[in-house]
């Protein structure tokens, strides 16, 4: 069964159905299900699939390739002895193919590609010599090494220049997938347990996958990511290794980025993490952006070059609050955790994270969705006189409203106290002096169950809940 996908579904059957060949690729973070949509879509009904070994030689992986090859059906007298000869033995062999439709299915593609094997040119000359003339191709391919995929076929400047006939950037779950995933694997959860479990995993189905319904959500988390077997426990190494060449530089960059909540700017990057400051640091920069682990945003007023940095992929932020330095601890320390001021700030900033990836869910629940709205974070440095302000999340609309996003993690609901008011009345002033005045600011507040009245209560707030953030 797949759960959500709708889209994505479609660019595939549109390719099963097409009059012409079809070079598809499908790509996103390890764990997210590309495998599954792509199998479960085409039944496992392939002309010939192949899935890549990681870390293996070139010639290791030639013979490994040729052995599928000779298992699904190809004669030949000679085994290859490079990709050239290699994509074109599976050219004659889909040839002899009776199907309508000739589905080839390339999984973990990025792994082929070895130090000069010559991988990549002779898959384009596989596609544009052979496939593309055609009218009966269907190639997928599939990796999680999205870097690899965005610069060796996205940006290829060679023979695989816009040869791309659908991309699928797969993305994890939303908040309400999560929830008919979880009801589909049986677990006993609310909405609050659903939330919290997306504060942690994100919506990454493998890891949703190996809950237990024998065990409360807090079991499940110390059990899987936090004791010393649980399997879980080391995903952090392995996640950036299967994305990533090179994953220790990688690293670095997310160390800087785990170090302070609102983000940093590029040269803030350098001075952390000590990389050279170059147009590798660029590239390494936007592929952790497109694989999703962190985002770019400029404050309101500011140039390009002034860009905040700042990292939102859940489980990595879990990672570092919580699993780094878990070493020793028993059954029942995610439970013991949670009366500590690190887990409170740690709810604080995983649900402004969950408020701002459910930015169009957000924007449904306010009415606003047929309204044209930029979204972005702003902030007023400090200085000697000031303490300065920071706002997560700032709705701009189109008809000259701004919505001050406040976002509070209280499980037994809100309640506005005066520190907070106050907080939150230096915000929108300092809003009303940067804005024009044809603007109108109004307080909304996110919370995780509810907000109860108090006196302390800003006149004109919208009070949003979590659980309006459960709709597709």
């Amino acid at each position: 069964m797949i759960i959500g996908r709708n889209k994505e579904k479609q660019q595939l059957e549109d390719a099963l159905q097409s009059n012409k060949s079809e070079f598809v690729v499908v790509y996103g973070r390890r764990r997210v299900g590309k495998t599954y949509l792509v199998r479960q879509t085409l039944k496992n009904n392939f002309t010939f699939d192949y899935t890549g070994i990681k870390q293996i030689s070139n010639s290791q992986q030639l013979k490994i390739f040729a052995d599928a090859l000779a298992r699904q059906g190809a004669n030949f007298t000679k085994k290859p002895s490079n990709w050239f000869e290699a994509f074109d033995c599976l050219a004659d062999f889909v040839t002899q193919s009776k199907e309508s439709r000739k589905k080839i299915f390339i999984d973990e593609i990025p792994w082929m590609d070895r130090p000069r094997s010559n991988f990549v040119a002779a898959l384009e000359y596989f596609w544009n010599s052979w496939a593309s003339v055609r009218n009966d191709i269907v190639l997928i391919i599939c990796g999680s090494a999205s870097s690899w995929i965005i610069k060796k076929v996205f940006k290829n400047k060679g023979g695989l220049h816009r040869r791309v006939t659908q991309s699928i950037h797969l993305h994890p779950f939303n908040l309400l997938e999560c929830e008919q995933y979880a009801q589909v694997l049986g677990l006993p959860y609310n909405r609050n347990h659903i939330l919290e479990g997306y504060m942690v995993m994100g919506g990454v189905p493998m890891y949703w996958s190996q809950l237990s319904p024998q065990k409360s959500l807090a079991q499940n988390i110390n059990d899987l990511f936090l004791v010393e077997d649980g399997v879980l426990r080391y995903e952090f190494n392995e996640l950036y290794a299967s994305i990533f060449d090179s994953p220790d530089r990688y690293i670095k960059i997310i160390d800087a980025l785990a170090s302070k909540k609102k983000g940093l700017t590029r040269s803030e990057i350098v001075e952390a993490s000590k990389l050279e400051n170059n147009g590798t640091l660029s590239e390494m920069i936007e592929n952790l952006i497109e694989c999703g682990f962190v985002r770019k945003y400029c404050h309101t007023g500011k140039k390009l070059r002034d860009a905040i940095y700042q990292l939102v992929d859940f489980y990595t932020i879990f990672y570092y609050q919580f699993v780094k330095n878990a070493y020793g601890i028993d059954d029942n320390y995610w439970v013991k955790i949670q009366v500590s001021p690190t887990y409170t700030t740690w709810c604080g900033l995983a649900f402004e994270r969950v408020a701002l990836m459910h930015s169009r869910q957000l924007k449904a629940a306010l009415g606003i969705s047929g309204i044209i709205a930029n979204i972005y974070s702003w902030h007023i440095p400090a200085t000697e006189t000031s303490r300065g302000l920071q706002v997560d999340m700032l709705i701009d609309r189109s008809d000259r409203v701004i919505n001050l996003c406040e976002m509070k993690y209280y499980p037994l609901g809100y309640t506005m106290s005066k520190k907070d008011a106050e907080n939150i009345g230096a915000k929108i002033r300092g809003l009303a002096e940067h804005f024009p005045k044809s603007r109108s600011i109004q307080l909304v507040m996110v919370t995780s169950n509810g907000m109860t009245p108090s006196t302390n209560s800003i006149p004109g707030t919208i009070a949003i809940e979590a659980n309006q953030l459960f709709i597709p």
